[in-house]
């Protein structure tokens, strides 16, 4: 009975439902799985897009401030407008202090870029002019100079610019402007909003993606249109392909300023990569309708064969010879059918995970290169060399010199995944040097480390990380913060031998909710790019070390924070070059 019924031939409308069945079921998975890879690639993308944001606006801000500070620095301090405002527009001390006003704006502007502009305005002699080479066009600059003037008279309306970066709109066309007044003078910072816009515009954000600079109303102040756009996209009715359309928002203010960036992503192709599936798998779909068809119309030709290819199969296989057998079962096509569908989701799964590990390798890695290279850092080393230049500490200069020279030197000669612990300290005693001369006084550092530790081989630039989280965050004009280093040995209850690196500051310590989610391994953003930094340094230590490094962030009992980073002894395998 039971061999009867294994043996049971079906009709081929049997078969015809069993491969519609197989293919409604496979075309469902392939859209979920396209759906579920497209909304995490969407994810990375706007995760990528967003620390690309928030570095422009780091460098934006910073040259901001520094042009600001710049303006009235020489407002206040330099002699050359005095000298201005006290001769006659065409006497000779009137035009070498011009000159002389013009070469100091001119390497201004060349530091910054030949986008900003620069004027200056006496406000007793009715004179303004520009103080460096001009980018916008004469008309554009006789409109700006009307509104500007206008301004300036205006003192209600002069309260909206003081010493703020604002957008003003002249013949159609909106510009950044910053007005630092000093009694009877002022000095004007200007850029057109599109020249400000125009590094986030090389990102390919899509075909309708678009980077633009909005007010606080809302209003655009670049043309929101990206580089490969001849026009603004079109409004579409909804469709089953809006969840693909659908953009992302990125958006992030300036300081010391009343507007800010927004950025909108558009993926349009993943939108054509999901349609090429679907039509794939539509494909699919239609040839087995075409065949199920072909199988009902021709079933007396068709169906004799394939028992008998089936039953010889089957006989291939337990090894026997194979027979021509009228009657049998269509099995193979269930089964292939049944195989198809496991092999396309192990593939698909596959694909998957090999595309998250090559998206977290390129953010490990596009973390570790913003830990390396800061030019902020090098800029603001500059800047310090440069004012100790114009009041001839010519000793501080060597010293400042030497120190940036051995700090770069260091970063740029290093590509190994090791480095001997006693490099490791002398960098981080250079960047300790380097930022005393830019805080005088603010904070002093000791450095201990015990003999035993000598030739320890640890990952580079690991202690920079956390040394720069403690001047950026505990420094203070109140009182003196103490920097200590401590590297000896301790034996752990496996007993093996661990290296302990602990890093400790008298500062106001790690905010509690910081130091929560440091505690249990969370991910989190942050802005100004430092715990971005330590998180990198996590993940490298895990990898480097197996699992097997421990990094521990405490609150001291009097205050300060305090990091400990227990190192243990490194194998020949964990010596290896690896891809960090």
């Amino acid at each position: 009975m039971a061999k009867k019924t294994r043996n049971k031939p079906y009709p081929i409308k049997h078969y015809v439902k069993i491969m519609i069945i197989i293919s409604f079921t496979v075309l469902v998975l392939d859209f979920v799985i396209s759906f579920a890879s497209i909304f995490i690639v969407k994810q990375q993308s706007t995760r990528y897009l967003q620390d690309t944001a928030d570095l422009y606006i780091n460098r934006i801000n910073h040259d901001f401030a520094y042009i600001n500070h710049y303006m009235g620095w020489t407002l206040a301090n330099d002699d050359t407008l005095n000298m201005m405002n006290a001769y006659g527009l065409n006497s000779t001390p009137f035009i070498k202090a011009n000159e002389n006003l013009y070469k100091r704006f001119t390497e201004l502007q060349k530091n910054y870029g030949q986008e900003y502009n620069f004027f200056f305005y006496l406000k007793n002699q009715s004179f303004f002019l520009n103080c460096a080479p001009m980018s916008i066009s004469y008309t554009d600059y006789r409109k700006l100079k009307d509104q500007i003037v206008s301004y300036i008279e205006d003192k209600n309306l002069f309260e909206k610019f003081y010493s703020k970066w604002t957008p003003v709109l002249a013949g159609g066309k909106y510009y950044i402007i910053n007005i630092v007044p000093y009694y009877n003078r002022y000095l004007v910072a200007l850029i057109s909003a599109d020249n400000l816009i125009r590094p986030l515009r090389q990102i390919n954000l899509g075909e309708a993606g678009y980077a633009s600079l909005v007010d606080i109303q809302g209003r655009n102040l670049s043309t929101p249109i990206s580089e490969s756009q001849t026009s603004p996209p079109e409004s579409k009715a909804y469709s089953v392909l809006d969840f693909l359309r659908s953009g992302r928002t990125v958006s992030n203010e300036f300081s010391n300023a009343t507007f800010s960036v927004k950025m909108v992503i558009k993926f349009g192709a993943f939108e054509k990569i999901v349609i090429a599936q679907l039509l794939i798998m539509l494909l699919f779909f239609i040839v087995v309708f075409v065949l199920s068809a072909v199988m009902l119309l021709f079933r007396k030709r068709v169906l004799g064969p394939i028992r008998s290819f089936s039953r010889n199969l089957a006989r291939i296989n337990l090894g026997e010879a194979p027979a021509d057998i009228k009657n049998g079962k269509i099995i193979e096509l269930e089964q292939a059918n049944a195989q198809f569908k496991d092999l396309v989701e192990q593939i698909k799964t596959f694909k998957i995970a090999m595309y998250e590990q090559e998206l977290e390798k390129q953010r490990i890695r596009l973390d570790y290169m913003k830990l390396q290279i800061k030019p902020h850092f090098f800029l603001n080393c500059l800047t310090s060399i440069y004012s100790m230049a114009q009041i001839q500490m010519y000793e501080e200069i060597e010293n400042m010199a030497m120190s940036t020279s051995k700090y770069f030197r260091y970063i740029f000669q290093n590509g190994e995944n090791f480095v001997r612990l006693e490099d490791e300290i002398e960098h981080a005693r250079t960047y300790l040097n380097i930022q005393k001369s830019r805080y005088q006084g603010a904070f002093s550092y000791r450095i201990e480390q015990s003999e035993d530790t000598i030739g320890t081989m640890v990952p580079p630039l690991m202690l920079q990380t956390f040394i720069e989280n403690s001047i950026k965050y505990a420094v203070s004009r109140d009182r003196e913060l103490q920097i200590t280093l401590t590297v000896f040995k301790r034996i752990r209850a496996s007993e093996e031998e661990m290296t302990v690196i602990r890093i400790a500051d008298t500062g106001p310590g790690f905010p509690p909710d910081i130091l929560e989610k440091l505690a249990n391994g969370e991910p989190f953003m942050q802005t100004g790019g430092s715990r971005i930094g330590i998180m990198n340094v996590l993940q490298r230590l895990n990898l480097l070390y197996r699992q097997k490094a421990n990094v521990g962030f405490t609150n001291g009992e009097d205050g300060g924070a305090c990091v400990t980073i227990a190192l243990p002894p490194l194998t020949r395998t964990d010596e290896q070059p690896k891809e960090v």
